[in-house]
């Protein structure tokens, strides 16, 4: 588990549908090297939802039919990551995985709901 962040190259990429098929694949092999408990199976379920819908809705909003479409998809690509900010912090906090394999993650979710909230904000100033 120690090797985690080396097995996956952090890069900042500019294209936010990149970035988060990134995060996704980062959340997938964390998830895949924490324990086998009951505990850990819960959070880690709803947390693999939340970081893969990150994406998807981002990509969903790239195909919208109208701007009120495309502002609905990236909403729920913001409340998917921040969903993940909670996940991420109990898998820390609870003492269930490495600080210091969770906060690289944390920080590229915040970065990741960052960018996607002044897209929304942008799309809805533009109207």
């Amino acid at each position: 588990m120690q090797n985690y962040n080396s097995k996956l190259k952090i890069e900042k990429d500019f294209d936010i549908k990149v970035r988060a098929y990134k995060y996704a694949l980062r959340v997938m092999a964390l998830v895949d090297n924490l324990p086998q408990k009951r505990s850990v199976q819960i959070i880690v379920d709803q947390l693999l939802r939340a970081a893969t819908s990150v994406g998807a809705n981002i990509i969903e909003a790239q195909a919208a039919s109208s701007r009120r479409d495309f502002v609905n998809f990236m909403t729920h690509a913001l409340k998917s990551g921040n969903e993940c900010k909670f996940w991420l912090g109990l898998l820390r906090d609870g003492s269930l995985a490495s600080p210091n394999i969770i906060n690289p993650l944390l920080s590229e979710t915040k970065e990741i709901t960052n960018i996607v909230a002044t897209i929304v904000m942008n799309t809805k100033a533009n109207r």
